[in-house]
């Protein structure tokens, strides 16, 4: 995986292969537990001891010398500058494509990372909580476009944000629920003064459009102290999506209150025809105009093979 474009001499990111990386683990301690393996993953993800292994210990211990010298930066600019603020959370972003496995990452991330002495507090927030509701992108016309930057009430994102970087609490978060594929009506988690705050989803990596007076437009990246991209080729991460999509049909879809109901009794071929079109119609345009555009603005990169397992992972350069 080559990050530069043909022209370009300087690449910005390491490119570690699968057994490089993994010798990076180092003595990092295996803390998840076997049985945690089913509940961590998603439904199509592969995840097994070996996979923790290989990626994610050496990746926690990286997050740790990073949270380690974030910490002793505040420090030494709080004694410079004569303050007495508060620690705020350190805020990791994970973003890729439907159906690339962020989900997955986050919650290992978040199992690892709270197992580190002193035993840190570790919270997770999805975007998805952060769409507008169905109601509002009907009215809009966005509802083809769901997952799309347009779909997600913004504002409200970057005011959860700075107030998590604020120190304020507790601060709350829309719920959403998949099976109904809406926000849920007042109802909320609460993000109470993490040490560290993983924000997962589609989108998180993008940027504005810069203004021509040079005023501040904040972005959801701008409070992220480090960030991870899950990747995947196209046509691997369009295979994985119907695969998720046929499983879901023989489970979720069955549950009459599920917003895909209709799709519980398709045949496999029907299913599989109905899952392309949304991948092409949706998913395909909102990965090719918004969300790889974003790749190169990750901290890590963690490439990934049809089979589910990281081939290679970027980390950009200090």
């Amino acid at each position: 995986m080559d990050i530069r474009t043909p022209d370009q001499q300087y690449n910005p990111y390491r490119i570690f292969t699968r057994e490089q990386w993994a010798r990076l683990r180092d003595d990092t301690p295996m803390t998840l537990e076997p049985g945690e393996f089913e509940r961590l993953r998603s439904m199509h993800d592969r995840l097994d001891l070996q996979e923790v292994e290989d990626i994610y210990l050496p990746l926690s211990r990286l997050l740790s010398i990073y949270v380690d010298a974030t910490d002793r930066l505040f420090r030494a600019q709080r004694q410079f500058l004569g303050i007495r603020d508060r620690k705020v959370p350190y805020i990791i972003g994970v973003a890729g494509s439907v159906a690339a496995g962020k989900s997955t990452t986050a919650r290992v991330l978040q199992a690892l990372l709270a197992r580190w002495s002193p035993r840190p507090k570790v919270d997770l927030v999805t975007t998805d909580g952060f769409l507008f509701p169905n109601a509002v992108l009907e009215r809009q016309g966005l509802m083809q476009k769901k997952g799309f930057p347009d779909s997600y009430d913004l504002p409200m994102l970057l005011s959860f944000l700075s107030d998590i970087k604020a120190g304020r609490r507790p601060v709350r978060a829309p719920v959403y629920s998949h099976l109904v594929y809406d926000i849920v009506p007042n109802e909320w988690i609460e993000v109470d003064r993490p040490d560290i705050l993983i924000v997962e989803g589609v989108n998180v990596l993008q940027t504005g459009r810069l203004p021509r007076d040079g005023k501040a437009v904040p972005v959801v990246s701008d409070f992220f102290d480090f960030s991870v991209y899950i990747d995947a080729e196209e046509p691997v991460l369009r295979e994985w999506y119907v695969r998720r999509f046929l499983a879901l049909r023989d489970t979720a879809f069955h549950d009459p209150k599920s917003y895909f109901h209709r799709y519980a009794v398709l045949s496999d071929e029907e299913a599989t025809a109905t899952a392309i079109a949304i991948w092409e119609r949706t998913n395909l345009a909102n990965l090719e105009d918004n969300i790889l555009p974003t790749r190169p603005r990750a901290t890590l990169i963690l490439k990934k093979r049809a089979d589910h397992l990281v081939e290679t992972v970027a980390l950009r350069r200090l």
